[in-house]
């Protein structure tokens, strides 16, 4: 039975990657700039999601130590989706899929801090093998330097937020997480917006393209992802989460391949860097498997 629990919450898992895999190519083929992008996404989300809790009647109160916190991570969630998409403006979707995998030794490092366990050795090494990888990456695409630099920004932050709603969904139920953090990046960026004076005509201007993929982002790659996989964080290792949502990369890179023939616009020497992450990737799952156990005891 604990198997079978077990193997639906890793299936849900992937099934949420997958669907993350998708997000680059959206972010491409809207023609929104970033910061109306991240905006229109973030809004549409929160709308949706303050409807779902209405109609599941879930209570909004929390302390005031929980409300604080929880608009912590969402700063740190708003950074990580500017950071996404910036890169994703600036360079193609392959290479930022490849700088995104550095979470993995971010996970390694930030994960033990915040579980107050100790920083497993090959956790780190493997994590290393990944940044020597990007390096490979970054070496040969340098003309993607900024692109690369904001996709690991974006996996640190991801990482980081990731750390934070382990130990925030033992106390607050999941929609109600993810719906004060939206909330709060919301505000927070509608109020970047507006000191820097962008809030204008031209900013509510979306094309068809843009309107669609802010849709199609906002309803299936955001609020149900969103939420299901906060709700993970009770029975799956914010590691292991980080872990598989490197696969994001494989998936984000065959859309790329499919959609935008970018197997033309990089080197070979790319995918040699790319195969280094994946086999990092598997195999550290392969240790984890062999050394630990994937389910928290503690928060299952």
């Amino acid at each position: 039975m604990l198997n079978k629990g077990i193997n639906k919450h890793y299936f849900l898992l992937h099934l949420i990657v997958f669907i993350w895999g998708f997000s680059p190519i959206l972010g491409k083929f809207i023609t929104a700039d970033t910061w109306q992008l991240v905006w229109f996404r973030i809004l549409i989300s929160v709308v949706v999601m303050l409807l779902y809790i209405l109609l599941t009647k879930q209570s909004l109160k929390l302390t005031t130590y929980q409300l604080l916190g929880l608009a912590g991570t969402g700063v740190i969630i708003l950074v990580h989706w500017l950071a996404f998409y910036g890169a994703i403006k600036v360079a193609n979707v392959s290479v930022v899929m490849a700088a995104f995998s550095t979470g993995t030794l971010f996970s390694s490092i930030i994960e033990p801090i915040f579980y107050k366990r100790k920083i497993k050795f090959y956790e780190v090494v493997i994590g290393i093998v990944i940044i020597f990888a990007i390096g490979l990456i970054f070496s040969i695409e340098t003309h993607y330097w900024l692109g690369i630099t904001l996709g690991i920004v974006a996996a640190f932050t991801s990482s980081l937020f990731g750390v934070f709603n382990g130990l925030w969904v033992k106390q607050v139920k999941p929609a109600i997480i993810s719906f004060y953090e939206l909330a709060t990046a919301l505000l927070g960026l509608t109020i970047y917006i507006f000191i820097v004076g962008d809030f204008n005509a031209h900013f509510f201007e979306l094309n068809s393209n843009s309107i669609i993929g802010l849709l199609v982002l906002s309803l299936v790659c955001t609020v149900f992802p969103f939420i299901a996989s906060v709700n993970l964080g009770k029975y799956i290792s914010p590691y292991t989460i980080v872990l598989t949502v490197n696969l994001e990369t494989v998936y984000g890179i065959i859309w790329a391949i499919l959609f935008f023939n970018e197997n033309k616009d990089v080197k070979p020497t790319f995918y040699i860097g790319v195969a280094i992450i994946l086999i990092a990737v598997f195999l550290n799952s392969i240790l984890k498997r062999k050394f630990d156990k994937e389910i928290l005891p503690e928060t299952a």
